[in-house]
């Protein structure tokens, strides 16, 4: 595998980018400013917390800063459940976030299992 230079070449990283503005837009609209902040403060979250990681001192912090990303993922579905639960979003848009968010944390997952098989070599 090539070295990666920067985070902006991880693929975690690029589809948190794009979730993170699918959340954005699903809820530009959206005058519950207490509901959107969280929302979009998870999605970010996800997002930054890839970015910084990368960015620290080592594998072991990397680690740490990609299973926060990853947990934040799991906030961001959850808000989704919410948000169609109380008719924020329609259950297919609800539907296909859900599933980005656990797409993009089985990536997060994967990639944190392929740093710890590196780090033992």
């Amino acid at each position: 595998m090539a070295t990666i230079k920067d985070f902006e070449e991880l693929e975690v990283w690029k589809s948190s980018r794009v979730l993170s503005k699918q959340v954005y837009l699903d809820f530009k609209e959206n005058r519950d400013y207490g509901f959107r902040d969280q929302i979009q403060r998870c999605a970010v979250s996800v997002m930054n917390n890839i970015a910084e990681g990368f960015c620290r001192n080592g594998d072991k912090e990397f680690h740490q800063f990609l299973n926060i990303a990853k947990a934040s993922c799991g906030e961001l579905k959850s808000m989704y459940y919410l948000a169609e639960d109380i008719e924020y979003i329609n259950k297919d848009i609800a539907n296909e976030r859900r599933l980005q968010a656990n797409q993009l944390m089985n990536g997060i997952g994967e990639f944190m299992q392929y740093l710890r098989k590196t780090n033992k070599k």
